[in-house]
């Protein structure tokens, strides 16, 4: 991969970590490019006066009184490109994002546009005008007066009670500790390296530290400068978060719901290290910085801690966790047999664990994979083990894959031995023939199932032949204890079975898969097929419409080639996609595979089960694992992530580069369908010690959430030998919006400690985000087509008839969706946000620019209307009456779809079940039509596509009438705290209105 290289011009030494040194860094002045409407761009000194009343700007063909902006007069300032100018095409691709920002100001709302050498000059610019836009209205002190702030009076306090002499100095090397102490994962080697900084330029070298140099050193060292500016945005009052003032951060950017001022207290009071600021209720700067590091703000969803999926569908509904090998801690050939790789399995949630037997030297069986006698495990003490851990991780059912390669005496040993120590865990009832699916996860809780070989009904000895699977036999190839009597003519080879193994299986009977015709029609719910990865590769790349409707009735195991003799894994995507519920993996082996895995399987509680997408478990529906574009009533969702910073990244493992400092870069993936398969990369933070910022902005389209996983892995570009820093995989559906710390692992999936990335996490139409637009659609709106969804032909007039009743109401859905959809995305970018922004943050940026006029405020929003309209007091300026014209349309639009959408829902559902009234006579009607080959598998699949589009539209439609109440709620509720709604509460219509419509049943 190519270096990249940064394009900062910021004094390395030189660390903004305080309002203070912003403002210092403004009063020196440094160059910007200005940005004219006509696109052209200018390079100007710009300098903030020595009062810190205005920024002036030259050269300049003005005059100096009229090359300058007045503080009083900014009504905001917006990081990235978020004005008209900065947004236009002939500028777009020159610089990127995080390198513009805009001061808004005078009671015209004219934007003065500009473009800084990095980021940080962006941060710092942007930190030091919001402070004093601020300044001006709530603190009468200037930045840095002698008065001591809340953090530097408990940084004193710290010191002080390390000063056990009362001499007010302390060893440097408590000096060190203690800050080590309140900053774990720091290395010891940059605070000493600090105090001697300090030492030499107060000119006081020497063993002992003086209270003032240790804040300094604190200060300097442990400030997060990208944290700092969080705070600043946030803060009413620059220095610390107030009650309020967090309400709004953790409501607006975390977005969370149902947030109270006592939520708010408690944050405090765990997170707030000074007791001044406990008592007042303010988090400041350090507490801030340990709450967003918590756990309370981890970006994994805590609901997902928890088993919170349904698990009462059929088992095979559900992916679940399954292990190859999984007694193996080395490679599969030369490893040693190890119990203890049993315990690790089980311990992560797998429920699915493979045992393959062997006659024993004792006349008991074992388990083995080595020649050496040495090597095997007596199956008796793994039996012992797996009930003995079985439920520890998970309480659902666990299978037992038994791969028999022993005597028969040896099986009935081994039957005993499971059925005495198991005893009522073993699920012995027989089938129900009546039923059509498998018993749940939730009615097997506790259970063990056997998976293998049944003798056939016929059979009434104590033991019979079976045919033998094909899994296990390479390994016995490679030990030499191949039955040499392989049949003849290449079929099936046959093995003996004891009666009392056979009577073991029940739910899970393993049978040997002939193709999907002959599975459809003869096939039983509780036989299953095992399928080796090249197979089942074959059938994902050629049939994946058949594999996919295979499983929905069929549970599959999917078992790495017995080529991979180093243990490596397959990609389990390549066949979840497809639906297969079982994906053997070699547990001790780690990689990107076994990430995924991980991953994965973390959501739900870590149970082992997860429940597969909806269109993957409804008996009726299109889905072809390979599509390259979005899927038939599955909305697309734009995944925006800012990856901000990183900290206390610890160097490669393998690396033999010299000295500590790492050069990294963050790659994130995603994995799912192969429309959703994507990597982007940050730039290399170069010479950035342990905590790069590398504040980059990466976008991801995801076509089927569900089942797509985003990794992060940090590599380092200045390697000798090994790249790999650290990884986190992560399951889409468990990623919270708002700013999150990353919790980086190893490669073999440990916790590295204190090790983690800042990111900013927006989901579109999730809270915490806005709804989902497709790309370009800001831009070029006017000119785009819009694309309808229609149903298709399955060439039975009958049936289509029914289906083109739906081509009107799915217009109207559709043009009732993407109404709102454009008036949104246009008011978002009036306001200077971005189409993930919600409609809280709208009110508020409105407000805010409200709230810097000198006069009362000149908009209203007229809160006593359920759809509350935003009325201009007097004359307004031209920004300002766009911004109310957005809104109105927005508002109108919502009006529309909400009163709209219940007539056209019903439209679509009454269409769909008159469809789903055909399914049962589908057969008949095939044939009565003479249709067959490839005209009956088109008809099919049409009628199929045709159900899954009206079900996912209508689903659509509903989601965007509770989106369109939510954004009225959010107007109301932002109204009410920003100042500018009138006229009272919000509408109890409106809290009526918003409970959800029912769900479609499947």
């Amino acid at each position: 991969k190519k270096k990249t290289v940064s394009f900062s011009s910021m004094p390395n030494d030189r660390k903004i970590n305080s309002t203070a040194a912003c403002i210092s860094l403004m009063l020196e002045g440094c160059e910007l490019k200005k940005v004219r409407s006509n696109s052209r761009m200018y390079s100007r000194f710009f300098v903030l006066d020595a009062d810190m009343r205005s920024v002036r700007w030259e050269p300049s063909k003005k005059d100096s009184e009229k090359a300058k902006i007045e503080i009083k007069s900014v009504k905001e300032v917006r990081v990235g490109k978020k004005t008209p100018v900065l947004r236009s095409n002939g500028l777009s691709d020159q610089f990127p994002d995080e390198c513009a920002f805009s001061i808004i100001y005078g009671d015209n709302y004219e934007s003065l546009d500009l473009v800084a050498s990095s980021a940080d000059v962006v941060s710092a610019w942007v930190m030091g005008l919001r402070y004093l836009v601020s300044y001006g209205k709530h603190s009468p002190e200037a930045p840095g007066t002698s008065h001591p702030s809340l953090r530097t009076s408990w940084i004193s306090s710290v010191f002080d009670l390390a000063d056990l002499d009362k001499s007010g100095r302390i060893p440097v090397s408590r000096a060190v500790q203690l800050i080590k102490a309140l900053n774990p994962g720091m290395k010891t080697s940059t605070i000493e390296l600090k105090f001697k900084e300090l030492q030499k330029a107060s000119e006081r070298p020497g063993v002992e530290v003086a209270c003032d140099l240790f804040v300094e050193a604190y200060c300097e060292l442990c400030t997060r400068p990208e944290i700092f500016f969080l705070l600043v945005q946030f803060s009413s009052n620059k220095e610390y978060l107030g009650v309020k003032d967090l309400l709004m951060f953790l409501e607006v950017e975390q977005g969370m719901e149902g947030v109270t001022e006592e939520k708010c207290l408690e944050i405090v009071g765990k997170y707030e290290p000074s007791k001044e600021g406990r008592e007042k209720g303010y988090l400041a700067i350090d507490g801030f910085t340990r709450y967003l590091l918590s756990a309370d703000c981890s970006i994994f969803d805590p609901q997902h801690r928890k088993v919170c999926q349904d698990m009462a569908q059929p088992l095979s509904h559900y992916y679940i966790s399954s292990a190859h090998s999984a007694c193996l801690l080395e490679d599969n050939f030369w490893g040693r047999s190890d119990i203890s790789g049993y315990i690790s399995a089980l311990g992560l949630g797998c429920r699915s664990i493979e045992l393959v037997l062997w006659d024993g030297p004792e006349g008991e069986p074992v388990v083995y994979t080595s020649p050496s006698a040495a090597s095997c495990v007596p199956f008796r003490a793994v039996v012992g083990l797996i009930d003995q851990h079985a439920f520890t991780a998970s309480a659902y059912p666990l299978i037992l894959c038994l791969v028999v390669r022993c005597s028969a005496p040896q099986q009935r040993l081994a039957a005993q031995c499971l059925r005495k120590t198991l005893g009522d865990k073993l699920y012995l009832e027989p089938p129900n023939p009546v039923a059509s699916y498998l018993p749940s996860p939730e009615q097997l809780k506790g259970r063990i199932l056997i998976k293998g070989k049944k003798l056939p009904p016929s059979c009434e000895d104590s033991e019979g032949e079976v045919s033998d699977e094909e899994e296990g036999w390479e390994l016995a190839r490679r030990l030499g204890q191949e039955d040499q009597e392989a049949p003849e003519g290449g079929g099936p080879r046959r093995v003996r079975l004891s009666r009392e193994l056979s009577e073991l299986v029940s739910l899970c009977q393993a049978v040997p898969f002939q193709d999907f015709e002959s599975s459809r029609r003869g096939q039983r719910y509780w036989e299953m097929c095992s399928f080796s990865e090249v197979e089942a590769g074959r059938f994902a790349n050629e049939c994946p419409a058949e594999l996919v409707s295979y499983n929905k009735r069929f549970l599959s195991r999917i078992y790495p080639s017995p080529m991979r003799i180093d243990a490596s894994n397959m990609n389990p995507q390549d066949f979840w996609k497809c639906g297969c519920q079982m994906v053997a993996m070699n547990y001790q082996t780690p990689g990107l595979m076994m990430d995924l895995n991980a991953g994965w399987f973390r959501q739900n509680g870590a149970c082992g089960y997860v429940l597969r997408p909806a269109i993957m478990r409804e008996e009726v529906s299109y889905f072809s694992a390979n599509a390259k574009d979005s899927l038939p009533g599955v909305p697309a969702q734009l995944l925006h992530l800012k990856v901000i910073s990183g900290q206390n990244l610890p160097k490669p493992k393998g690396s033999g580069a010299k000295g500590e400092v790492v050069e990294p870069y963050v790659c994130a993936e995603i994995h799912g369908i192969p429309a959703d398969c994507a990597e982007h990369r940050t730039k290399t933070a170069l010479q950035s010690g342990d905590n790069p910022i590398f504040d980059e902005s990466l976008e991801f389209q995801i076509n089927l959430p569900e089942l797509a996983v985003l990794r992060f892995v940090v590599l380092d570009d200045d390697y000798i030998g090994d790249e790999f820093i650290a990884q986190y995989t992560i399951p889409f559906e468990c990623l919270q919006p708002g700013y999150r710390h990353v919790p980086l692992q190893s490669l073999a999936g440990e916790p590295l400690p204190h090790a983690t990335l800042f990111v900013h996490v927006a989901i579109t139409d999730r809270r915490g985000g806005g709804k989902g637009h497709r790309r370009g659609l800001a831009g070029r709106r006017g000119r785009r087509v819009r694309e309808y969804t229609s149903t298709k032909a399955t060439g039975i007039k009958a049936i289509d008839e029914v289906f083109r009743t739906a081509t009107q109401p799915l217009r109207e859905a559709t043009d009732l969706r993407e109404n709102v959809q454009n008036a949104l995305v246009s008011f978002k970018e009036l306001c200077g946000l971005t189409p993930a922004a919600n409609m809280k943050q709208c009110i508020l940026t409105v407000s805010t620019w409200l709230l810097h006029s000198d006069s009362t405020p000149s908009v209203t929003l007229n809160l006593a209307e359920q759809y509350p309209p935003m009325e201009a007091q007097g004359p307004i300026p031209d920004l300002l009456r766009k911004v109310l014209t957005a809104y109105e349309t927005m508002i109108q639009t919502s009006r529309t779809l909400i009163e709209s959408a219940d007539v056209v829902y019903g439209k679509l559902i009454q269409a769909q079940q008159a469809g789903m009234d055909f399914h049962k006579e589908l057969h008949r009607i095939e044939t009565k039509e003479g249709l067959r080959g490839r005209k009956l598998q088109k008809a099919l699949e049409s009628f199929a596509w045709n159900i899954t589009v009206l079900k996912g539209q209508a689903d659509l439609l509903k989601h965007a009438k509770a989106e369109a109440l939510d954004n009225l709620w959010q107007i109301h509720n932002a109204g009410q705290s920003c100042g500018i709604g009138r006229n009272g509460s919000a509408s109890p219509e409106l809290s009526r209105l918003r409970a959800p419509l029912e769900p479609i049943p499947e």
